[in-house]
C-alpha cells in the first residue's frame, strides 16, 4: 500500500524553525519526518497549524541534540517518547516512533521503535497517518493520499478497534468529516462509531467539549452534525433535544452577515431553546464561565425579537450590548428559519452598525430637585424614568425630559401614598 509523492510549494520543509529541527535530527543514523495534520493541510493546501514531527531517535537522544544545538527542551510526554522543542518561539512536538503493545483506553503501553510503517499504522485515519521528510517525500502508508484526493475520511485498519481504543475518537471522525470530507460520512466508519457510541459516556466533559466546539465551526458542520443526530449521538452528549434545522439555519444567517463561525453560537442554535437548555448544556461539557453566559443570555426571552419591531429592537440593543443582542437575535433569526423575511431580519442584525444607543440623560440631582429623597427611592425613580425614556424612543427634547421626569417622581410618589 505504501505510496510517496514530492510535496511541491513547502518553503517551510526548506528553511525555518521547522527545518531547522529535521536538520538537528536527521543524520547519524537517525530520520525525522513532520507527521499528521500539517502533512495533510499542506497537500490540502490550508494553514498547516502545529507542525509534529515523528523520528527514530530516543527520547534522550533528542533532548541531547537540542541541547547540543541550544535548544530549550520540555518533557511534555516523556514516556510516550514526546519532548517539545521550542525554535524562534514555536514548539514543535517531537515523537519516537512507536506501537502499541496493549492500550486501556486512552493508555497504552508504548515500545519505541524504527518502523515508519507500524508508527503509521497505529494512528487514527488515513488522512492524518501521513509523513513528509526534509526532500518534500510524503510518504504514505495507510492509503491516505487517495483519500486525501476523496475527501474521503476512514479509520487506519479495523474502525471498530481504533475507536475502542479511545472513545474520543468518535467525535473525531466527524470533526474531521466536518472539516476535511465531503459528501455522506464512509458508511462502514459510521456504522462503527454507532456500535461504539455507548462508550462516549466514558470521556471526560473537558475533552467532549473541546472536540464539539471544533467540530461546530468547521466548513462541513451541517452535514456531520445532521449525520450525528441520525445515528443517536447528540442525545448521549447533549442530555437532551438537538435541534440540527435550526443549527444549519444559524450557519446560514452568519453567513448571509458574514461572520466568521462562531462556536457558541452555533452550539445556543443546536441545542438551546430555553435558559435550563442553557444550563444543562454548560455542566454537561463544562464550558468555560465566558461560554456559560453567552450560551445562558442567548436562551433569555430570544423570542423577543420574533415582533421584527425595529423600535424594540432598540430597546433591546440598549440593554444587552452589541455581542449580546447580535448572538440573541441570531438564536431568533435561526429558529424562525432563515427563508422567514430574511432582509428584515438582516437588518436587525446590522442594526449596531447603523445606530448607538445614546447615554439616559437625567440624572440624580433632576429627582432630587422634584422631592425625591436619596436612596432606595432615588433608584427606583431612576428606574422608572428609564422604562419610560425607551417606551419614548430615547428622546433627548429638554421639554420631553423634563415631562417625563415628572411622571416618574408623580407615579413613585403616588404609589407610596397608597
Amino acid at each position: 500500500m505504501s505510496e510517496a509523492r514530492v510535496l511541491s510549494d513547502a518553503p517551510w520543509l526548506r528553511s525555518g524553525p521547522a527545518a531547522r529541527v529535521l536538520a538537528l535530527l536527521n543524520g547519524d543514523g537517525e530520520e525525522a519526518r513532520v507527521i499528521g495534520g500539517a502533512v495533510r493541510n499542506a497537500l490540502l493546501k490550508i494553514p498547516l497549524g502545529d507542525i509534529d514531527i515523528a523520528t527514530t531517535a530516543l527520547p534522550d537522544e533528542v533532548v541531547r541534540r537540542a541541547r547540543a544545538a541550544g535548544i530549550k527542551s520540555v518533557p511534555t510526554g516523556i514516556d510516550h517518547g514526546t519532548v517539545t522543542l521550542v525554535v524562534e518561539s514555536h514548539p514543535f512536538e517531537v515523537t519516537t516512533l512507536r506501537e502499541d503493545t496493549e492500550t486501556f483506553g486512552r493508555k497504552a503501553r508504548v515500545a519505541f521503535g524504527r518502523d515508519w510503517v507500524r508508527d503509521a499504522e497505529r494512528r487514527d485515519f488515513t488522512i492524518n497517518g501521513l509523513s513528509v521528510d526534509a526532500g518534500g517525500v510524503v510518504h504514505d502508508h495507510v492509503g491516505g493520499l487517495a483519500d486525501i484526493e476523496a475527501r474521503r475520511v476512514r479509520f487506519i485498519g479495523d474502525a471498530s478497534q481504533r475507536i475502542a481504543e479511545d472513545y474520543l475518537r468518535i467525535l473525531r471522525f466527524f470533526r474531521m468529516h466536518a472539516a476535511y470530507g465531503a459528501g455522506e460520512p464512509e458508511r462502514a466508519d459510521y456504522l462503527a462509531c454507532i456500535d461504539g457510541r455507548e462508550g462516549l459516556s466514558s470521556l471526560s466533559a473537558e475533552r467532549v467539549r473541546m472536540e464539539m466546539l471544533k467540530l461546530v465551526i468547521a466548513e462541513g458542520a451541517a452535514v456531520a452534525v445532521q449525520a450525528m443526530a441520525d445515528a443517536g449521538l447528540l442525545l448521549a452528549i447533549f442530555g437532551g433535544v438537538a435541534y440540527t434545522r435550526t443549527f444549519a439555519a444559524m450557519i446560514a444567517a452568519e453567513r448571509a452577515l458574514g461572520l466568521p463561525p462562531n462556536a457558541v453560537r452555533r452550539l445556543a442554535a443546536l441545542t438551546v431553546a430555553v435558559t435550563e437548555d442553557a444550563r444543562r448544556v454548560s455542566a454537561r461539557l463544562r464550558l468555560s464561565n465566558a461560554e456559560t453566559k453567552a450560551l445562558d443570555s442567548m436562551g433569555h426571552r430570544w423570542w423577543r425579537f420574533a415582533s421584527k419591531d425595529e423600535a424594540r429592537a432598540r430597546q433591546l440593543l440598549y440593554r444587552l450590548g452589541e455581542d449580546p443582542y447580535r448572538d440573541r437575535l441570531m438564536l431568533a433569526w435561526a429558529r424562525a428559519g432563515v427563508g422567514d423575511d430574511t432582509t428584515r431580519w438582516h437588518d436587525l442584525a446590522t442594526l449596531p452598525q447603523r445606530w448607538s444607543a445614546p447615554k439616559f440623560p437625567l440624572k440624580a440631582a433632576d429627582f432630587i430637585s422634584r422631592g425625591i429623597a436619596q436612596g432606595p427611592a432615588l433608584g427606583h425613580v431612576l428606574t422608572l424614568a428609564e422604562d419610560a425614556w425607551l417606551a419614548a424612543d430615547f428622546p433627548l427634547e429638554p421639554s420631553e425630559l423634563a415631562a417625563i421626569a415628572d411622571q416618574a417622581a408623580a407615579r413613585f410618589t403616588r404609589d407610596h401614598r397608597l
